[in-house]
């Protein structure tokens, strides 16, 4: 068996794009391993992502003779190695515990990436508890007067190391819409979600006062609107009236680990289209 490939497409939705793209593949000696499709009836909007063992085939003839399909029904699309790790920059502040997550989950081979760099607006003695083993640090302080500085060397970072994906592990800075701009769709944030919402700080002790039953949290792409990107992956856990503050700050560094670690895996696997301010998430 090849290395398999991934494909993922969009396009205007018209009868016969699977029997297509199905028929394109068996011609050409590939073997569907796993494919899913979705019709979005709202913007008649057409979404298809495939793993298949192309045979004979190369990476570099396969863009080629999909091409012209591809231009016929004026697909937007992708084709990835389904198994090669995607490089990813990961940014913190002081609040470890989604990144040491993702690190455990690396290093157990869960998550399909290679972590490339981690940076933080504060020194490396703030997430002293988590192992970073010999990833490289960056610490980048930023005031409102430096900020477009630190977000340029950020930039410099993520170009120098080939980072595919920036994830913000609970980095507790607003990006510039600049800097949002420039990781349109690569870069992902976890964030507490709640209803009510609450704003600024210690939200957990905010959502005590008002005496909520659910918290959760949620991991979207960043956009220049805060905290309203195309969402990724959310999940949430009940409460009772005996959770105190710091019981709800237990369980909320469980839930924003878990959801952002979906998150991130689904984005890795080629799972996540954007649809407009929405996603279409093919989970597996």
């Amino acid at each position: 068996m090849s290395d398999p490939f991934v494909l993922t497409l969009s396009c205007a939705d018209r009868p016969g794009i699977t029997a297509r793209v199905t028929s394109f593949l068996f011609e050409r000696g590939g073997n569907i391993l796993e494919a899913q499709q979705f019709n979005d009836r709202m913007s008649d909007a057409f979404f298809m992502r495939v793993e298949f063992d192309p045979g004979a085939i190369s990476r570099d003839t396969f863009r080629g003779e999909f091409a012209p399909l591809a231009s016929e029904l004026a697909m937007e699309w992708k084709l990835s190695l389904r198994d090669r790790p995607r490089r990813v920059l990961i940014m913190v502040s002081k609040f470890d515990h989604c990144l040491a997550d993702l690190l455990y989950r690396w290093r157990i081979g869960e998550l399909p990436m290679e972590p490339v760099a981690i940076v933080s607006n504060h020194p490396r003695e703030a997430i002293e508890h988590t192992d970073l083993g010999e990833l490289p640090f960056h610490h980048l302080p930023i005031t409102r007067d430096t900020k477009p500085a630190q977000e340029a060397h950020v930039r410099a970072i993520a170009e120098q190391s080939g980072a595919e994906l920036v994830v913000l592990a609970r980095y507790m800075q607003i990006l510039s819409d600049e800097q949002a701009a420039h990781f349109a769709g690569r870069c992902i944030n976890i964030h507490h979600s709640f209803l009510p919402g609450f704003k600024g700080a210690k939200p957990y002790h905010q959502a005590y006062e008002r005496g909520v039953k659910m918290i959760g949290a949620s991991a979207h792409y960043v956009t220049g609107d805060l905290d309203e990107g195309p969402i990724i992956h959310q999940d949430a856990e009940s409460i009772g009236h005996a959770d105190t503050p710091d019981a709800l700050v237990r369980k909320g560094r469980d839930i924003e680990s878990r959801v952002l670690a979906e998150a991130v895996r689904l984005h890795l696997e080629e799972r996540v289209l954007l649809n407009g301010q929405r996603t279409v998430v093919f989970r597996g």
